[in-house]
């Protein structure tokens, strides 16, 4: 394996493990506080690739090709940015002294939906809806009938949605298990959870440094096969339920403990909040707060894992809408209409190497009151197209 040189001057380091979209602001970010940025992904040209000071190709499973890196670079701060990594990897590196943000155990637990779904149900007594965890199809139609239809179906281990599913009867278990197979992490192990009547699903931003804790305003969000499309910022909770998901994320995050910011993921029901999973990185439904936010969620994880003042302004409400491809490209050119460079709009695009269908290559970001902004950005994520 080869390495190119380390650049010459006494700034800190962060390291990206996962350099895609979200990673790519994270560096971005970083390197406007003077921090020196390593981008590490399994594919070359990955988003965050394209802005960091250098970047590595590696199999992010490979636990000793990361050691390789991290002790060759020597981080100051090592952001895993995906689900699909070496554990093991982070573990040794922060035995070594590194710092892992927010910490290798957190990490671990939240990696891993078996993980962080017992350690808040069970050793924080979190409220959640029933579930369930699977090996065997058997074991999926036991489990099934004993929680009711429908059921919604996810590996331990994925992201963005792969492999979820929600089983309305007996007769689609068989479509879910084969769907669980296609997730990107461990489809070995499945959880099977009881459906809640939810009113809405929420993520809470939360961000804490150490010394203090601080939450955006709560993001709405629409999800298709398990992955956001659009989020909203605020959702309107009353201020019962507000007080309840945030007294729920701060147990949560202090539970896990560590630096940085933390995407929160609940159901709400009236007043009542259920936990469903967490993130310990930016959140892709908060890439909202790149136009609501003095700070957006990517500036203030930066912030909290310098362990700086976490103060912003919430400017107003916005919406946001990803852009998914319909093409399979080695070479994904993304045509963009003028119409979404407004006054309140604009958009981002990821630059991706490769495209296929489903895949996420934009997002539209929309300011304006709630409902007029999400409306425009469901108008606007059509007038950006896939050149054939």
């Amino acid at each position: 394996m080869q390495f190119s040189a380390p650049l010459k001057h006494n700034s800190k380091r962060m390291m990206l493990l996962g350099s895609g979209e979200l990673g790519k602001e994270v560096a971005i970010e970083a390197q406007r506080l003077g921090l020196e940025v390593i981008a590490v992904d399994r594919y070359e040209h990955a988003p965050a690739h394209m802005v960091a000071h250098r970047f590595h190709v590696v199999n992010m499973q490979d636990s000793e090709a990361i050691l390789e890196i991290i002790r060759h670079e020597k981080p100051d701060f090592i952001l895993p940015e995906i689900e699909a990594i070496s554990i093991d990897a982070l573990f040794k590196a922060e035995a070594e002294g590194f710092h892992v943000i927010p910490n290798a155990e957190a990490v671990n637990k939240t990696m891993n939906r078996k993980n962080i779904r017992r350690f808040a149900a069970e050793e924080l007594g979190v409220k959640t809806g029933a579930y369930r965890f699977v090996s065997t199809y058997e074991a999926l139609c036991s489990a099934a009938e004993e929680l009711g239809f429908p059921c919604v179906i996810k590996p331990v281990m994925s992201s963005s949605g792969h492999g979820q599913s929600v089983a309305k009867s007996v007769d689609e278990l068989a479509a879910s298990w084969e769907i669980a197979k296609e997730a990107r992490g461990d489809a070995s192990e499945l959880i099977v959870e009881a459906f809640i009547k939810f009113d809405y699903e929420i993520t809470l931003l939360t961000v804490r440094n150490e010394t203090e804790t601080v939450f955006c305003e709560p993001i709405g969000h629409i999800q298709r096969d398990g992955d956001y499309v659009f989020s909203w910022q605020p959702m309107q909770m009353s201020t019962l339920a507000k007080e309840r998901a945030q007294a729920m994320a701060k147990q949560v995050t202090d539970g896990l403990g560590g630096r940085g910011l933390f995407g929160v993921e609940m159901f709400v029901c009236g007043d009542e909040v259920y936990f469903s999973e967490l993130s310990p990185r930016p959140h892709d439904t908060g890439m909202v707060t790149l136009i609501t936010q003095s700070q957006s969620e990517f500036a203030l994880h930066v912030r909290a894992v310098l362990g700086l003042p976490l103060d912003f302004t919430f400017y107003g409400s916005g919406a946001s809408a990803a852009f998914k491809s319909e093409v399979d490209s080695h070479a994904p050119v993304i045509e963009v209409d003028e119409s979404l460079f407004g006054a309140e709009s604009y958009v981002r695009v990821f630059s991706k190497p490769e495209s296929h269908k489903g895949r996420r290559m934009a997002v539209v970001l929309v300011y304006d009151e709630v409902a007029r902004a999400l409306e425009k950005a469901k108008g606007l994520i059509t007038k950006i197209k896939d050149v054939v």
